[in-house]
């Protein structure tokens, strides 16, 4: 696999559930033979109590992504995105409402099953890159594989082609904060594709960094998309929002249209 400075991005080939990511196979569909998108949210609501407060942070949510659509969300702080995400990710669930993840209605598995079904088909990409500081980036990069149990040789081939993609094969011994923020955000970008995974989530993935850098990782969500990768990315920025196939816009935990939102 060549070098991500090079333009030529190849998408690691470890198993996976449903339809490989660059296939854009649509969904096999619900009991009534009509395709379904690979993700689907339903009047999806989140809601958080204390002893004395309820706060709201979903409100009845409608929300489709198809295979190989890359999708930006945008909107205030406090606007649910954050909670938005973790629902689509895998780690939280909806207080009501029908969420389907690859045609699956997971809207009220247990925290064990989220977590099965969220190993090899989410990768996450967060604004604060949560690099491990004690692992050189081979070893980051790496670690959702051991999660995963895959083979020592297939880790070994896999983190290869992942450091290729982001054009970081020699810095594979290089500890985080040997690295500029930029670089780490590469790392972090690696160790979510390195599985495959049907869906990338990236939060404010340039929030942290230079224009430059902003620039680097965003051509690098759009060449993977363009290899038909599922991406839903948060970003305060409108400029980056603008390379997504589509722009969905949260106010008070709602979706508006973008005439409605206040930034």
């Amino acid at each position: 696999m060549s070098a991500m400075q090079e333009g030529q991005v190849a998408r690691p080939t470890g198993e996976r559930l449903g339809p490989k990511a660059g296939s854009r196979e649509p969904a096999t569909g619900d009991e009534t033979g009509t395709s379904r998108p690979m993700i689907q949210l339903k009047e999806v609501t989140k809601r958080y109590r204390t002893t004395e407060l309820e706060t709201t942070a979903l409100d009845g949510i409608d929300l489709d992504i198809e295979q190989g659509e890359f999708v930006a969300v945008m909107g205030p702080s406090g606007c649910g995105k954050s909670t938005l995400l973790n629902i689509v990710g895998l780690i939280d669930t909806p207080t009501s409402g029908n969420f389907y993840f690859s045609d699956r209605e997971v809207s009220h598995y247990s925290e064990n099953k989220l977590a099965d079904l969220r190993k090899g088909n989410v990768g996450f990409i967060f604004q604060s890159f949560n690099l491990i500081d004690e692992l050189n980036v081979y070893e980051n990069v790496e670690l959702p594989l051991l999660y995963q149990g895959v083979p020592k040789a297939q880790r070994r081939n896999l983190v290869r082609e992942a450091l290729e993609l982001v054009g970081l094969s020699a810095r594979a011994k290089h500890k985080p904060d040997q690295l500029s923020g930029g670089q780490q955000q590469r790392v972090a970008v690696a160790r979510a594709v390195v599985g495959d995974p049907k869906l990338i989530l990236a939060d404010e993935p340039t929030g942290n960094l230079d224009s430059k850098n902003g620039e680097e990782v965003m051509s690098m969500l759009k060449i993977l998309n363009d290899q038909g990768a599922t991406i839903l990315m948060v970003t305060h920025s409108p400029s980056h929002a603008e390379r997504a196939d589509r722009i969905v816009n949260l106010l008070d935990g709602r979706v508006v249209p973008p005439d409605e939102l206040e930034i």
